[in-house]
């Protein structure tokens, strides 16, 4: 005997099929702790009350969540650079996702005189040519430059790319950080520091971010492209993760309306809307290069 489905019964069979399958799922998300800030917290916490799927949230650096990803120890990453090295490629099916646009931000303590930089000037301080605040306007006060350890951390890599396109760069730092997160602090205790970070990240501190050039780090100016230190933050995915499909659905949730909604509330600029920058950067790449030369 042949039993026939309507459209509409079929179509709540397949929702509960839908929800049954997600019930009590709960994805695992490791990263950059600039994304962290930048919008996962919000887009996490938003995803739950629309599908009741948690999304527990660690931080620990780009390469940690690439590489967790990688090993399918967690079910989704966030990075603020593109895979840089041969490990991260190390399985064909990891994609890197870019969901919105940050920019690299020069801060300095509360108490620092300095408004703004130039591009020219934090080449210096980066390759040990100022030393001292007076050197650029300042007090005479010794510079203290912080910097992330490695070569590879998504600010660190972004910085030798964006303003050396040297990915081998070495830096004169007075004190390095396994972290954006411990450098930030550090900068706001001491009125000697300067460092760079994300803007999205760097808002939620309590220091200066100078402008750079004369431009400020706006979202209007980081969306045109007239502050030039911009860069995608990205979400990575991994087809062989037993969540995949969970993943999927929430990416297409962060490309939407309400997922760029979170992000332009704070502050962060969504990949779609400015996907044109992405041209962008191969030529300040290239303008790197020939200053480096």
């Amino acid at each position: 005997m042949s039993v026939k489905i309507s459209i509409k019964q079929l179509i709540f069979l397949l929702m509960l099929s839908f929800s049954l399958s997600s019930y009590g799922l709960e994805l695992k998300w490791a990263g950059c702790g600039i994304t962290k800030k930048a919008f996962m917290a919000e887009l996490a916490s938003a995803y739950e009350r629309k599908t009741g799927i948690k999304i527990e949230l660690e931080g620990g650096g780009a390469t940690k969540g690439i590489q967790k990803v990688i090993s399918k120890s967690v079910d989704v990453g966030g990075s603020c650079r593109f895979r840089v090295n041969d490990d991260d490629a190390s399985r064909a099916s990891i994609k890197f996702n870019p969901v919105a646009w940050d920019a690299l931000t020069v801060v300095v303590n509360q108490a620092n005189q300095i408004d703004s930089i130039s591009l020219e000037s934090l080449r210096d301080i980066y390759t040990g040519k100022i030393t001292n605040w007076s050197q650029l306007g300042g007090s005479d006060q010794p510079l203290d430059l912080y910097v992330r350890e490695g070569k590879i951390s998504g600010v660190g890599h972004t910085i030798r790319q964006l303003l050396f396109n040297n990915p081998q760069m070495s830096f004169e730092g007075s004190a390095f950080f396994p972290s954006s997160g411990p450098l930030e602090k550090a900068i706001e205790k001491n009125p000697n520091a300067i460092g760079m970070t994300g803007i999205s990240s760097a808002r939620k501190r309590n220091f200066k971010i100078l402008k750079l050039d004369g431009k400020e780090p706006s979202f209007e100016n980081i969306k045109n492209g007239s502050y030039t230190l911009y860069r995608p933050l990205y979400i990575i995915s991994n087809r062989e993760s037993d969540n995949y499909a969970e993943v999927k659905r929430f990416l297409s949730f962060t490309h939407s309306r309400e997922g760029r909604d979170i992000m332009r509330d704070n502050g962060v600029v969504p990949y779609l809307e400015a996907v044109w920058l992405s041209s962008n950067l191969q030529r300040q790449w290239s303008d790197s290069r020939k200053i480096r030369n």
